[in-house]
């Protein structure tokens, strides 16, 4: 299937010599949800910015829909939707007036109807004739997303979305986000949040200095780089291991009380029946085990410091 995201090569660098964007190739497929993970400076939303036009690439280039960015302009902005981390909007307009007149925009023809569909699908309809500065800060960024949304875009870039809101806003929020992919919009969002994107998202993209270090399946990327780890607190304290338990991946930890045993999440057999077993035959007395698997945050962190 034609993407409806390509990026070929795509650099840019500012007058004042700082490359945020190095050679960045992507693919993105329609009606998914990709996350683009990666520390503050990393590139995140220079990307963002560039796809939307916005931002002019120094190299490379980008199709949406197999348009052009730069050829293409008002064909590509008119497929795109783009809520950004600030709450950029005024203070006495209502939230009514502020989606139409964002449809308008772009030369829609009035539609009460689609308006009122966004309005209640981002439980906005209650809060439909109110002044935006009467809103909570989490209400304001559902008017932000309503406004992405007035044109009727295919993509929806979301930058940040969940940047300042509760806990209990987010997870509302993930499921705004969520509701927008069944309608079929494809969505790409920048996030600081690990666990947003291990909830949502289908594809994991990673970048950092202006580099895409990675793009995989959420799934494909935690099943590869991902770890499991059985802990076992023992009965008794020991100074050592014995010599016969050398061929397994063990630490002993600095208190002899604590041995932790990682193996590969792709194994077929993880060789912790037999590990038990070879415990008994050595005489090691178990008081408790636990298991932990590596969460995408692990994954992450290991990615950027090995690079």
């Amino acid at each position: 299937m034609k993407p409806i995201i390509k990026i070929s090569n795509l650099s840019k660098t500012y007058n004042d010599g700082h490359q945020a964007l190095k050679d960045v190739n992507l693919e993105i497929a329609e009606g998914e949800i990709l996350a683009l993970l990666g520390p503050n400076g990393a590139g995140k939303t220079t990307l963002i910015s560039t796809i939307c036009g916005l931002v002019n690439p120094s190299e490379g280039t980008v199709e949406v829909a197999g348009y052009d960015i730069i050829n293409d302009y008002r064909k590509t902005r008119s497929l795109i939707g783009l809520v950004p981390q600030e709450l950029t909007l005024g203070a006495f307009e209502t939230v009514w007036n502020t989606l139409s007149f964002s449809r308008g925009l772009y030369g829609k023809r009035k539609d009460p109807v689609y308006i009122e569909k966004v309005l209640k699908n981002l439980s906005l309809w209650d809060k439909k004739d109110n002044a935006l500065m009467t809103l909570s800060g989490g209400m304001k960024r559902r008017v932000l997303i309503g406004k992405a949304l007035s044109h009727e875009p295919l993509i929806l870039f979301l930058d940040e979305p969940t940047a300042g809101v509760d806990v209990n806003l987010r997870k509302e929020m993930w499921q705004v986000v969520r509701e927008l992919k069944q309608s079929g919009v494809t969505i790409i969002l920048t996030t600081h949040y690990i666990e947003e994107a291990e909830e949502i998202a289908d594809r994991v993209g990673v970048i950092n200095n202006g580099e895409l270090l990675l793009v995989d399946d959420k799934l494909s990327l935690m099943n590869k780089l991902g770890k499991r780890q059985m802990f076992v607190e023992l009965e008794t304290s020991v100074e050592s291991l014995p010599g016969s338990l050398a061929s397994w991946d063990l630490e002993l930890s600095t208190d002899g009380c604590f041995v932790t045993y990682t193996y590969d999440t792709n194994q077929s057999k993880n060789g912790i029946s037999e590990l038990l077993k070879s415990f008994s035959e050595v005489g090691l007395t178990l008081k408790d085990i636990n298991t932990s698997e590596s969460s995408l945050e692990d994954i992450f962190i290991n990615i950027l410091d090995n690079k």
